[in-house]
């Protein structure tokens, strides 16, 4: 038991760069109470004390602002961070190593009882603050949800899901840009990293659409302009035409974000 709890204490040391101590983590940290009262109720639970696992839920929601229900499955080394708000159903389980942020829902999206009606989370998962993820399906090991991402279906292995409706960034994409930025293995905090925002990711693909085509544009020019000086007929090329590329795409970038 100690053992587990000294493994607990440490994954917070070590994602949370505002825990100082053991001590200060052991005597101030809701997210960690909420998990060490769960652990009584969902042995409670387990063994038919379904009236006594409730309680004990029901007193730690009060003391934490985390509900958790006694029936749901949690692994070693999960943490919740800040965490008020947080809601986890009956059927959830949340692998080894996970990390949740404030306001998440593992919710369900039926009502029939007996079956699995609310998501597994692999190891190492990251769920930003405010997202939800409604169902019985699962999100694979190391899966990132983007805060206030509304999530309804599958998450690959290492994939990543941003918005509402959630939409998919495949492994290789976003561990690509991770590597590329100097990021890879690095703890994404809230479950985003920039290189991950669709906004940014439409407004740099804008712009790289833009700049090829103002390259392709001035070429055009270059080239109708020899064409006239070869033939003497100087009139076909407006005083106006962009001969050089003026689209400044490098100022827009570093504004939208590398």
């Amino acid at each position: 038991m100690f053992d587990r709890l000294r493994s607990d204490i440490r994954c917070i040391l070590e994602r949370d760069p505002a825990a100082h101590s053991a001590f200060e983590v052991l005597t101030l940290y809701p997210g960690l109470h909420a998990v060490m009262l769960h652990r009584p109720a969902h042995w409670c639970w387990n063994h038919g004390l379904r009236w006594v696992g409730n309680f004990i839920a029901h007193f730690a929601r009060w003391l934490t602002g985390i509900e958790i229900h006694p029936g749901a499955k949690i692994g070693n080394r999960v943490f919740f961070d800040h965490a008020m708000g947080v809601v986890v159903g009956e059927t959830a389980e949340i692998g080894d190593g996970c990390t949740i942020y404030q306001g998440v829902t593992l919710g369900g999206t039926s009502l029939y009882k007996g079956t699995k009606r609310h998501p597994t989370l692999g190891r190492d998962v990251v769920v930003g603050a405010g997202a939800k993820v409604l169902g019985g399906f699962t999100v694979g090991d190391g899966a990132r949800i983007g805060s206030n991402a509304v999530v309804t279906r599958p998450v690959p292995a290492g994939a990543t899901a941003v918005g509402n409706p959630a939409r998919i960034i495949p492994a290789g994409e976003a561990q690509l840009r991770d590597k590329v930025e100097g990021r890879e293995g690095a703890f994404a905090a809230y479950g985003v990293t920039q290189g991950d925002d669709p906004l940014s990711l439409a407004m740099r693909g804008l712009i790289d659409s833009a700049s090829t085509q103002d390259k392709q544009i001035a070429m055009l020019w270059q080239a109708i302009e020899k064409l006239s000086q070869q033939q003497q007929q100087r009139d076909c090329v407006p005083e106006d035409a962009a001969r050089k590329e003026c689209f400044e795409a490098q100022k827009l970038t570093e504004l939208v974000g590398k």
